[in-house]
Protein backbone atom coordinates (compact mmCIF):
# COMPACT_ATOMS: atom_id res chain seq x y z
CA UNK A 1 0.00 0.00 0.00
CA UNK A 2 1.25 3.21 -1.14
CA UNK A 3 1.73 7.12 0.16
CA UNK A 4 0.50 9.31 -2.36
CA UNK A 5 2.26 13.16 -3.28
CA UNK A 6 0.22 14.98 -5.72
CA UNK A 7 2.06 17.79 -7.18
CA UNK A 8 1.69 20.42 -10.37
CA UNK A 9 4.07 19.83 -12.92
CA UNK A 10 4.11 23.25 -14.74
CA UNK A 11 3.00 26.84 -13.34
CA UNK A 12 -0.18 25.49 -11.00
CA UNK A 13 -4.24 25.39 -12.36
CA UNK A 14 -3.17 21.83 -13.75
CA UNK A 15 -6.52 20.50 -12.62
CA UNK A 16 -5.33 19.10 -9.36
CA UNK A 17 -8.51 19.77 -7.25
CA UNK A 18 -9.87 16.80 -9.28
CA UNK A 19 -7.40 14.28 -9.42
CA UNK A 20 -6.75 15.04 -5.73
CA UNK A 21 -10.87 14.49 -5.13
CA UNK A 22 -10.70 11.59 -7.24
CA UNK A 23 -7.73 9.74 -5.45
CA UNK A 24 -8.91 10.88 -2.20
CA UNK A 25 -12.20 8.53 -2.15
CA UNK A 26 -9.51 5.93 -2.20
CA UNK A 27 -7.38 7.68 0.46
CA UNK A 28 -8.04 7.59 4.75
CA UNK A 29 -5.76 10.94 5.00
CA UNK A 30 -5.47 13.82 3.10
CA UNK A 31 -2.38 16.11 4.10
CA UNK A 32 -1.61 19.88 2.48
CA UNK A 33 1.86 20.66 3.06
CA UNK A 34 2.64 23.87 1.91
CA UNK A 35 1.32 27.05 0.49
CA UNK A 36 -1.82 29.50 1.50
CA UNK A 37 -4.93 30.56 0.59
CA UNK A 38 -3.71 32.08 -2.51
CA UNK A 39 -3.73 28.55 -4.22
CA UNK A 40 -7.28 27.02 -4.41
CA UNK A 41 -9.08 23.80 -5.98
CA UNK A 42 -12.15 23.78 -7.75
CA UNK A 43 -14.27 20.41 -7.18
CA UNK A 44 -17.01 19.20 -9.39
CA UNK A 45 -18.97 16.26 -7.34
CA UNK A 46 -21.88 15.07 -8.63
CA UNK A 47 -22.70 18.39 -10.29
CA UNK A 48 -21.94 20.01 -7.09
CA UNK A 49 -19.34 22.49 -7.46
CA UNK A 50 -17.20 23.20 -4.14
CA UNK A 51 -14.06 25.88 -4.01
CA UNK A 52 -11.13 25.73 -1.83
CA UNK A 53 -8.15 27.87 -0.63
CA UNK A 54 -6.79 26.25 2.52
CA UNK A 55 -8.59 22.95 2.91
CA UNK A 56 -7.27 19.93 1.99
CA UNK A 57 -9.70 18.36 -1.01
CA UNK A 58 -10.79 15.04 1.25
CA UNK A 59 -12.84 17.62 3.29
CA UNK A 60 -15.81 17.34 1.02
CA UNK A 61 -16.05 13.43 1.42
CA UNK A 62 -17.33 11.63 4.33
CA UNK A 63 -15.31 9.59 6.71
CA UNK A 64 -12.53 10.91 5.24
CA UNK A 65 -9.13 12.97 7.88
CA UNK A 66 -8.13 16.28 6.37
CA UNK A 67 -4.77 17.56 7.86
CA UNK A 68 -3.00 21.07 7.06
CA UNK A 69 0.63 20.43 7.75
CA UNK A 70 3.54 22.78 9.32
CA UNK A 71 4.26 24.03 6.16
CA UNK A 72 1.05 25.40 5.18
CA UNK A 73 1.17 29.30 6.14
CA UNK A 74 -2.63 29.89 7.67
CA UNK A 75 -5.14 32.88 7.71
CA UNK A 76 -7.10 32.37 10.64
CA UNK A 77 -9.38 34.39 9.45
CA UNK A 78 -9.87 33.25 6.25
CA UNK A 79 -9.86 29.51 7.10
CA UNK A 80 -13.00 30.34 9.47
CA UNK A 81 -14.53 32.00 6.43
CA UNK A 82 -14.00 29.13 4.18
CA UNK A 83 -15.49 26.57 6.56
CA UNK A 84 -18.52 28.74 7.16
CA UNK A 85 -18.91 28.25 3.21
CA UNK A 86 -18.76 25.09 2.73
CA UNK A 87 -21.11 24.20 6.20
CA UNK A 88 -23.76 26.20 3.84
CA UNK A 89 -23.09 23.76 1.31
CA UNK A 90 -23.28 21.04 4.01
CA UNK A 91 -19.73 20.02 4.61
CA UNK A 92 -19.46 20.13 8.70
CA UNK A 93 -15.45 20.48 9.32
CA UNK A 94 -14.63 19.27 12.74
CA UNK A 95 -11.81 19.16 15.11
CA UNK A 96 -12.71 15.32 14.29
CA UNK A 97 -12.17 15.35 10.36
CA UNK A 98 -9.61 18.37 10.62
CA UNK A 99 -6.39 18.53 12.22
CA UNK A 100 -4.12 21.78 11.96
CA UNK A 101 -0.40 21.56 13.10
CA UNK A 102 -0.02 23.45 15.87
CA UNK A 103 3.50 25.07 14.71
CA UNK A 104 2.20 26.22 11.34
CA UNK A 105 2.49 29.87 10.52
CA UNK A 106 -0.12 32.16 10.85
CA UNK A 107 -0.82 35.30 8.30
CA UNK A 108 -1.83 38.21 10.42
CA UNK A 109 -3.84 41.44 8.57
CA UNK A 110 0.08 42.76 8.78
CA UNK A 111 1.55 40.57 6.24
CA UNK A 112 -1.58 40.92 3.58
CA UNK A 113 -1.12 44.76 4.23
CA UNK A 114 2.65 44.26 3.31
CA UNK A 115 2.00 42.15 0.42
CA UNK A 116 -0.45 44.76 -0.84
CA UNK A 117 2.32 47.87 -0.32
CA UNK A 118 4.80 45.83 -1.72
CA UNK A 119 3.28 45.25 -5.39
CA UNK A 120 1.68 49.09 -5.40
CA UNK A 121 5.54 50.33 -4.63
CA UNK A 122 6.81 48.15 -7.61
CA UNK A 123 5.34 50.29 -10.08
CA UNK A 124 6.37 53.51 -8.74
CA UNK A 125 10.29 52.16 -7.70
CA UNK A 126 10.64 50.09 -11.09
CA UNK A 127 11.52 47.08 -8.91
CA UNK A 128 9.95 43.65 -9.74
CA UNK A 129 6.16 43.13 -9.49
CA UNK A 130 5.70 39.98 -8.92
CA UNK A 131 1.92 39.57 -9.17
CA UNK A 132 0.97 38.42 -5.81
CA UNK A 133 -2.61 37.73 -4.92
CA UNK A 134 -1.85 40.30 -2.01
CA UNK A 135 -2.57 37.64 0.20
CA UNK A 136 0.44 38.11 2.69
CA UNK A 137 1.56 34.65 2.02
CA UNK A 138 5.23 35.96 0.81
CA UNK A 139 5.80 38.00 3.90
CA UNK A 140 4.44 35.46 6.29
CA UNK A 141 6.98 33.18 5.23
CA UNK A 142 9.59 35.91 5.63
CA UNK A 143 8.45 36.07 9.00
CA UNK A 144 8.24 32.27 9.59
CA UNK A 145 12.18 32.58 7.73
CA UNK A 146 13.35 35.41 10.05
CA UNK A 147 12.19 33.65 13.64
CA UNK A 148 9.62 36.48 14.23
CA UNK A 149 6.45 34.76 13.25
CA UNK A 150 3.25 34.26 14.88
CA UNK A 151 2.36 30.52 15.10
CA UNK A 152 -0.64 28.54 15.99
CA UNK A 153 0.56 27.67 19.61
CA UNK A 154 0.94 30.90 20.36
CA UNK A 155 -2.73 31.79 20.60
CA UNK A 156 -3.21 29.47 23.61
CA UNK A 157 -0.61 31.82 25.56
CA UNK A 158 -1.82 34.86 25.77
CA UNK A 159 2.22 36.00 27.32
CA UNK A 160 4.05 34.27 24.77
CA UNK A 161 1.62 35.88 21.96
CA UNK A 162 2.39 39.25 23.18
CA UNK A 163 5.88 38.43 22.75
CA UNK A 164 5.41 37.44 19.58
CA UNK A 165 3.94 40.63 18.42
CA UNK A 166 6.57 42.56 19.90
CA UNK A 167 8.85 40.77 17.46
CA UNK A 168 6.43 40.97 14.60
CA UNK A 169 5.58 44.54 14.71
CA UNK A 170 9.12 45.57 15.59
CA UNK A 171 9.90 44.61 12.07
CA UNK A 172 6.96 45.09 10.26
CA UNK A 173 6.66 49.10 11.82
CA UNK A 174 10.10 49.75 10.53
CA UNK A 175 9.23 48.75 6.87
CA UNK A 176 5.59 51.06 7.24
CA UNK A 177 7.44 53.67 8.81
CA UNK A 178 9.94 53.74 5.79
CA UNK A 179 6.84 53.54 3.11
CA UNK A 180 5.11 56.46 4.99
CA UNK A 181 1.67 54.61 6.24
CA UNK A 182 0.69 54.40 9.61
CA UNK A 183 2.17 52.11 12.04
CA UNK A 184 0.16 48.73 12.60
CA UNK A 185 -1.43 48.73 16.66
CA UNK A 186 -0.32 45.98 19.08
CA UNK A 187 -3.62 45.96 21.03
CA UNK A 188 -5.57 45.49 18.00
CA UNK A 189 -3.85 42.92 16.94
CA UNK A 190 -3.86 41.26 20.11
CA UNK A 191 -7.61 41.48 20.14
CA UNK A 192 -8.01 40.16 16.92
CA UNK A 193 -5.81 37.04 18.02
CA UNK A 194 -8.04 36.35 21.40
CA UNK A 195 -11.16 36.84 19.76
CA UNK A 196 -10.08 33.83 16.64
CA UNK A 197 -7.89 31.91 18.89
CA UNK A 198 -11.02 29.83 20.81
CA UNK A 199 -12.40 29.14 16.73
CA UNK A 200 -9.44 28.23 15.84
CA UNK A 201 -7.41 26.27 18.61
CA UNK A 202 -9.75 23.12 18.55
CA UNK A 203 -8.18 21.95 15.37
CA UNK A 204 -4.69 22.44 16.52
CA UNK A 205 -3.05 18.79 16.72
CA UNK A 206 0.40 17.41 16.50
CA UNK A 207 0.05 16.57 12.90
CA UNK A 208 3.44 14.67 13.03
CA UNK A 209 2.39 12.15 15.59
CA UNK A 210 -1.38 11.80 13.94
CA UNK A 211 0.63 10.72 10.74
CA UNK A 212 2.43 8.24 12.69
CA UNK A 213 -0.76 6.61 14.04
CA UNK A 214 -2.33 6.54 10.18
CA UNK A 215 1.04 5.05 8.82
CA UNK A 216 0.98 2.63 11.70
CA UNK A 217 -2.66 1.94 11.25
CA UNK A 218 -1.43 1.50 7.14
CA UNK A 219 -3.82 4.54 6.12
CA UNK A 220 -3.74 5.45 2.78
CA UNK A 221 -2.17 8.65 3.12
CA UNK A 222 -2.63 11.05 0.06
CA UNK A 223 -0.43 14.25 0.12
CA UNK A 224 -1.91 17.63 -1.80
CA UNK A 225 0.59 20.60 -3.11
CA UNK A 226 -0.61 23.79 -4.09
CA UNK A 227 0.80 25.33 -7.20
CA UNK A 228 3.16 23.93 -9.39
CA UNK A 229 6.69 22.87 -9.56
CA UNK A 230 8.12 25.41 -11.76
CA UNK A 231 6.71 28.58 -8.80
CA UNK A 232 9.52 26.59 -6.24
CA UNK A 233 10.92 29.50 -4.80
CA UNK A 234 14.11 27.26 -5.54
CA UNK A 235 13.34 25.53 -8.73
CA UNK A 236 10.56 28.19 -10.71
CA UNK A 237 11.38 31.11 -12.40
CA UNK A 238 12.81 33.08 -9.53
CA UNK A 239 11.13 35.92 -8.59
CA UNK A 240 8.00 35.17 -10.17
CA UNK A 241 7.95 32.17 -8.04
CA UNK A 242 5.76 31.81 -4.90
CA UNK A 243 7.36 31.79 -1.36
CA UNK A 244 7.69 28.22 -0.42
CA UNK A 245 8.64 25.23 -1.71
CA UNK A 246 5.98 23.15 -4.32
CA UNK A 247 8.27 20.31 -4.66
CA UNK A 248 7.22 16.81 -3.81
CA UNK A 249 10.43 16.25 -0.96
CA UNK A 250 8.58 19.65 0.41
CA UNK A 251 5.58 17.13 1.66
CA UNK A 252 7.73 15.48 4.20
CA UNK A 253 9.40 18.53 5.68
CA UNK A 254 5.91 20.28 5.68
CA UNK A 255 3.71 17.71 7.41
CA UNK A 256 6.98 15.75 9.67
CA UNK A 257 6.17 12.43 8.19
CA UNK A 258 9.75 10.91 6.96
CA UNK A 259 10.66 10.86 3.50
CA UNK A 260 10.61 7.15 3.27
CA UNK A 261 7.38 7.07 3.83
CA UNK A 262 6.25 9.19 0.08
CA UNK A 263 5.92 6.13 -2.06
CA UNK A 264 4.52 7.42 -5.19
CA UNK A 265 4.62 10.85 -6.51
CA UNK A 266 1.84 12.20 -9.31
CA UNK A 267 2.33 14.98 -11.36
CA UNK A 268 -0.54 16.94 -12.69
CA UNK A 269 0.34 17.97 -15.89
CA UNK A 270 -2.30 20.27 -18.35
CA UNK A 271 -2.69 18.91 -22.02
CA UNK A 272 -1.14 22.89 -23.31
CA UNK A 273 0.27 25.52 -20.23
CA UNK A 274 -1.00 28.00 -18.59
CA UNK A 275 0.48 30.35 -16.16
CA UNK A 276 -1.21 33.33 -14.11
CA UNK A 277 0.28 36.32 -13.14
CA UNK A 278 3.83 37.89 -13.91
CA UNK A 279 6.90 36.06 -15.54
CA UNK A 280 8.38 33.79 -18.55
CA UNK A 281 6.44 31.61 -20.47
CA UNK A 282 8.00 30.54 -23.38
CA UNK A 283 5.15 29.10 -25.01
CA UNK A 284 2.53 31.78 -24.69
CA UNK A 285 0.35 32.37 -27.13
CA UNK A 286 -0.54 36.01 -27.25
CA UNK A 287 -3.30 35.25 -30.41
CA UNK A 288 -6.73 33.53 -30.97
CA UNK A 289 -5.36 30.06 -30.27
CA UNK A 290 -4.02 31.23 -27.07
CA UNK A 291 -7.53 32.82 -26.70
CA UNK A 292 -9.30 29.89 -28.13
CA UNK A 293 -7.87 27.61 -25.11
CA UNK A 294 -8.48 30.12 -22.50
CA UNK A 295 -12.26 30.38 -23.78
CA UNK A 296 -12.54 26.46 -23.99
CA UNK A 297 -11.22 25.52 -21.22
CA UNK A 298 -12.34 28.37 -18.64
CA UNK A 299 -8.85 29.27 -17.43
CA UNK A 300 -9.49 31.22 -14.71
CA UNK A 301 -7.78 31.53 -11.40
CA UNK A 302 -10.19 29.76 -8.63
CA UNK A 303 -9.22 31.95 -5.97
CA UNK A 304 -8.46 34.94 -7.96
CA UNK A 305 -10.67 34.81 -10.77
CA UNK A 306 -7.70 36.37 -13.27
CA UNK A 307 -7.38 35.06 -16.36
CA UNK A 308 -4.89 32.59 -17.16
CA UNK A 309 -2.15 33.17 -19.97
CA UNK A 310 -2.24 30.02 -22.32
CA UNK A 311 0.46 28.56 -24.97
CA UNK A 312 1.64 25.16 -26.33
CA UNK A 313 2.43 22.10 -24.22
CA UNK A 314 6.03 22.66 -22.78
CA UNK A 315 7.91 19.23 -22.34
CA UNK A 316 11.59 20.78 -21.86
CA UNK A 317 9.51 22.65 -18.76
CA UNK A 318 7.65 19.19 -17.58
CA UNK A 319 10.71 17.14 -18.43
CA UNK A 320 13.01 19.33 -15.92
CA UNK A 321 10.11 19.60 -13.25
CA UNK A 322 9.95 16.14 -13.35
CA UNK A 323 13.26 15.41 -12.80
CA UNK A 324 13.44 18.08 -9.92
CA UNK A 325 10.12 16.66 -8.24
CA UNK A 326 10.78 12.87 -8.15
CA UNK A 327 7.71 12.40 -10.40
CA UNK A 328 6.51 9.02 -11.24
CA UNK A 329 3.99 9.03 -13.10
CA UNK A 330 1.94 12.11 -14.86
CA UNK A 331 -1.83 12.77 -15.04
CA UNK A 332 -3.01 14.22 -17.81
CA UNK A 333 -5.61 16.98 -17.71
CA UNK A 334 -7.79 19.15 -20.54
CA UNK A 335 -7.03 17.12 -23.60
CA UNK A 336 -10.94 17.65 -24.14
CA UNK A 337 -9.99 21.00 -24.66
CA UNK A 338 -7.79 20.48 -27.65
CA UNK A 339 -10.15 18.96 -29.49
CA UNK A 340 -11.50 20.17 -32.80
CA UNK A 341 -7.83 22.18 -33.55
CA UNK A 342 -6.45 20.97 -37.11
CA UNK A 343 -2.61 20.78 -35.26
CA UNK A 344 -1.04 21.50 -32.36
CA UNK A 345 2.64 22.42 -31.18
CA UNK A 346 4.63 20.47 -28.36
CA UNK A 347 8.38 22.97 -27.25
CA UNK A 348 10.96 20.58 -27.44
CA UNK A 349 13.87 22.52 -27.11
CA UNK A 350 14.85 26.06 -26.84
CA UNK A 351 16.88 28.45 -28.87
CA UNK A 352 19.27 30.89 -26.49
CA UNK A 353 22.07 32.97 -28.31
CA UNK A 354 21.85 31.30 -30.82
CA UNK A 355 22.32 27.43 -29.42
CA UNK A 356 19.85 25.19 -28.89
CA UNK A 357 19.77 23.88 -25.50
CA UNK A 358 17.71 21.48 -23.88
CA UNK A 359 16.74 22.97 -20.28
CA UNK A 360 14.89 25.22 -18.80
CA UNK A 361 18.01 27.61 -17.83
CA UNK A 362 17.97 29.94 -14.21
CA UNK A 363 18.66 33.00 -14.90
CA UNK A 364 15.60 35.18 -15.14
CA UNK A 365 17.19 37.27 -18.00
CA UNK A 366 17.77 33.68 -19.89
CA UNK A 367 14.44 32.50 -19.32
CA UNK A 368 13.07 35.46 -20.74
CA UNK A 369 15.31 35.08 -23.81
CA UNK A 370 14.77 31.10 -24.85
CA UNK A 371 13.15 30.75 -28.11
CA UNK A 372 10.76 27.53 -28.31
CA UNK A 373 11.47 24.67 -30.97
CA UNK A 374 8.31 23.38 -31.51
CA UNK A 375 7.10 19.99 -33.61
CA UNK A 376 4.56 20.10 -34.86
CA UNK A 377 1.57 17.42 -34.01
CA UNK A 378 -1.90 16.50 -36.39
CA UNK A 379 -4.96 17.39 -34.07
CA UNK A 380 -8.46 15.81 -34.39
CA UNK A 381 -11.65 16.23 -35.08
CA UNK A 382 -13.33 14.40 -32.92
CA UNK A 383 -14.37 14.91 -29.06
CA UNK A 384 -12.41 13.27 -26.06
CA UNK A 385 -14.78 14.90 -23.88
CA UNK A 386 -16.40 11.94 -21.48
CA UNK A 387 -13.98 9.35 -22.41
CA UNK A 388 -13.21 6.66 -19.94
CA UNK A 389 -11.33 3.95 -22.06
CA UNK A 390 -8.57 4.13 -24.55
CA UNK A 391 -10.64 3.16 -26.87
CA UNK A 392 -13.28 5.99 -27.30
CA UNK A 393 -10.43 8.38 -27.72
CA UNK A 394 -9.53 9.60 -31.54
CA UNK A 395 -6.06 7.93 -33.08
CA UNK A 396 -4.41 11.23 -33.27
CA UNK A 397 -5.60 12.28 -29.64
CA UNK A 398 -3.60 8.56 -28.67
CA UNK A 399 -0.58 9.83 -30.92
CA UNK A 400 -0.72 13.23 -28.84
CA UNK A 401 -0.22 11.61 -25.72
CA UNK A 402 2.38 8.89 -26.14
CA UNK A 403 4.34 11.33 -28.06
CA UNK A 404 4.25 13.54 -24.65
CA UNK A 405 5.41 10.36 -22.59
CA UNK A 406 8.42 10.67 -24.93
CA UNK A 407 9.46 14.07 -24.84
CA UNK A 408 9.17 14.34 -21.20
CA UNK A 409 10.41 10.73 -20.03
CA UNK A 410 7.23 9.53 -17.82
CA UNK A 411 4.27 7.53 -18.22
CA UNK A 412 0.54 8.70 -18.22
CA UNK A 413 -0.91 6.94 -15.05
CA UNK A 414 -3.89 9.00 -15.22
CA UNK A 415 -5.90 10.63 -18.40
CA UNK A 416 -8.42 13.30 -17.55
CA UNK A 417 -11.27 13.72 -20.30
CA UNK A 418 -13.46 16.36 -18.21
CA UNK A 419 -14.11 18.54 -15.31
CA UNK A 420 -16.46 15.10 -13.65
CA UNK A 421 -14.53 12.99 -11.43
CA UNK A 422 -15.64 9.75 -13.32
CA UNK A 423 -14.44 11.40 -17.10
CA UNK A 424 -11.04 9.44 -16.05
CA UNK A 425 -9.02 7.10 -17.87
CA UNK A 426 -6.86 5.12 -15.39
CA UNK A 427 -3.67 3.44 -16.42
CA UNK A 428 -1.54 2.81 -12.76
CA UNK A 429 -3.16 3.09 -9.28
CA UNK A 430 -0.91 5.10 -7.10
CA UNK A 431 -2.12 3.83 -4.15
CA UNK A 432 -1.16 0.12 -6.10
CA UNK A 433 1.93 1.13 -8.10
Amino acid sequence: MANVVVVGSQWGDEGKGKIVDWLSERADVVVRFQGGHNAGHTLVIDGKVYKLSLLPSGIVREGKKSVIGNGVVVDPWALMNEIERLKEQGVNVTPDNLKIASNCTLIMPVHSEMDALREDASADTGSVKIGTTRRGIGPAYEDKVGRRSVRLCDLSNEDALSKRLDALLAHHNTLRKGLGVDLADKQELMDLCKEIAPKILPFASNVWSDLKDAKDAENRILFEGAQGIMLDVDHGTYPYVTSSHTVSGQASAGSGMGPGDLNYVLGITKAYTTRVGEGPFPTELNDEVGQGLGERGHEFGTVTGRSRRCGWFDAVMVRQAIAVGGITGIALTKLDVLDGMDELKVCVGYELNGEKIDYFPSSMEDQAAVVPIYETLAGWSESTEGARTWAELPANAVKYVRRIEELIDCPVAILSTSPERDDTILVTDPFKA
